[in-house]
């Protein structure tokens, strides 16, 4: 399972000489395996993706965490939608209300887009998850939902020989004492337990979770201690705060690998890296 990080910033992106290091563009990853291609999330960095090979099958599929802007704002920017040959498979949450149609739709039309989706030239088929098992080729990818302001789910993505989990955007501390310690009442746990590599939202210091808490991001404690109490062999950060400079971000990591001893490896993710799992 080859791993390419195409965009790592949360909230709205950044650009400039102050990000260069860690990257500007919103969430977005791209998984492949024996010729088939996710794409995790089309945030701003969907637009990097562009430069993926035709998979064999002309088939590629779209998990979609949650509808937030800065997780869609790429699609209309994404070169398979306008390629009639290609098959395109978009798997996300719905509304309480909507589908998942209807939902895309409000930002895949005017005033925000100037086409409607029903226009793609592309073969597009949508899929409604929520606690869900499904297959694409070599991969089984489990969903399920995790704790974050409106319908949000993270994924685990398993190709029979390593596993990767993808929550971005996640609030596991969300309580009166944080992060409990009854494994299965910690939002995401199933998802994360045990994986090869984890990547995790962990936009904020401890400090700035105590003025922001329930806004749906996690700390960058909270995000270890999750890591930890799952059992994951690798943990990326991600989602970072888009007011948060390259030397600011690196200045938080010294710190933290200078006061945490955890059995495995953390990084802050980069947009532009390539993990082989």
């Amino acid at each position: 399972m080859k791993i390419t990080i195409r965009g790592v910033r949360g909230s709205i992106p950044t650009s400039g000489p102050a990000t260069q290091k860690y990257g500007g563009n919103t969430s977005c990853i791209e998984v492949s395996a024996e010729g088939w291609q996710l794409v995790l999330d089309g945030g701003s960095g969907m637009r990097n993706s562009n430069t993926l090979e035709r998979p064999l099958n002309n088939r590629l599929d779209i998990l979609l965490t949650h509808l937030h802007m800065d997780h869609i704002q790429g699609l209309g920017f994404f070169k398979p939608f306008f390629d009639p040959e290609m098959e395109v498979h978009i798997w996300g949450p719905a509304g309480s209300r909507k589908s998942l149609h209807a939902r895309l739709s409000k930002y895949l039309s005017p005033p925000l887009f100037p086409m409607y989706i029903r226009e793609l030239p592309c073969k597009l088929i949508l899929h409604e998850v929520d606690k869900s098992e499904f297959e694409i080729g070599p991969f089984r990818v489990q969903s399920q939902y995790v704790i974050h302001p409106g319908p949000t789910v993270g994924f685990r993505i398993n190709d029979g020989k390593r596993i990767f989990t993808y929550i971005p955007d996640h609030e596991p501390a969300l309580g009166i004492h944080g992060i409990v310690s009854d494994q299965k009442w910690i939002s995401g746990f199933d998802l994360a337990s045990n994986a090869d590599l984890l990547i995790h939202d962990a936009q904020y210091t401890t400090a700035e979770y105590k003025e922001r808490t329930g806004w749906g991001h996690s700390s960058m404690d909270d995000a270890l201690r999750f890591a930890s109490m799952a059992c994951v062999k690798k943990l990326l950060m991600a989602h970072h705060d888009p007011n948060h400079t390259d030397t600011y971000l690196g200045e938080l990591l010294t710190e933290l690998k200078m006061r945490n001893n955890y059995s495995f490896h953390f990084d802050l993710a980069e947009e532009g890296m390539v993990i082989e799992l």
